[in-house]
């Protein structure tokens, strides 16, 4: 979500949902949607992806009927779209605060969240792509090899890496096997990767 709009086709998605539901008390399945909107059943399910993605529904794999729709309400949350960071080469942090709407069920229960832009393609083999939106737990420490928003003092740049600490040196491991990882003396941890929402294709 960082809510972006949904598709002309996945409004009809989720309106058919909407109305189904309505007048059912439970969900339509996959084949209901497709037949519906007379489509292939790998075309809903791609869509329903998307949307899942965006967060406007929730489905559990495997199990039919389990399409939830999100709305305004207990399901979602509003955390800080901070600006873009970088994972290829460390970049400053665009820092431009605007609200985004996230499902909850992707933040801890305690504690603050933001969200940042990722640039770059040095975490892909994480799951992390260019333009994919990261969840972000605000806090000072993490375990080592987790996730991290990292500031880099010296260079007074933010990066998104894994944080290995080794005898006299910090590590910053990219997840690209094109892409070496770097060292620095002194890191400031501001905030532990907990989520990410994909980029449409």
């Amino acid at each position: 979500m960082w809510r972006k709009q949904p598709s002309k086709k996945q409004q009809e998605v989720l309106e058919f949902i909407q109305i189904f539901k309505q007048k059912h008390n439970y969900s339509p399945s996959l084949e209901e949607i497709a037949s519906h909107l007379d489509v292939s059943i790998p075309t809903i399910h791609q869509h329903v992806a998307f949307l899942k993605r965006k967060g406007l529904l929730s489905a559990k794999k495997g199990q039919k009927r389990s399409i939830e729709l999100y709305g305004k309400g207990s399901d979602v949350a509003e955390i800080p779209l901070m600006g873009i960071i970088s994972a290829g080469g460390p970049i400053e942090a665009i820092r431009n605060p605007e609200p985004i709407e996230v499902p909850k069920s992707l933040l801890s229960k305690t504690g603050k969240h933001y969200a940042l832009k990722v640039s770059g393609v040095s975490m892909i083999e994480e799951g992390i792509f260019d333009g994919d939106i990261i969840i972000v737990k605000d806090q000072p420490t993490i375990e080592n090899g987790e996730k991290a928003v990292a500031y880099l003092p010296e260079k007074n740049e933010v990066t998104l890496k894994r944080i290995y600490r080794e005898k006299n040196r910090i590590r910053l491991q990219p997840a690209n096997k094109e892409i070496k990882p770097f060292y620095e003396k002194n890191v400031e941890i501001q905030g532990k990767v907990i989520g990410v929402l994909r980029k449409e294709a």
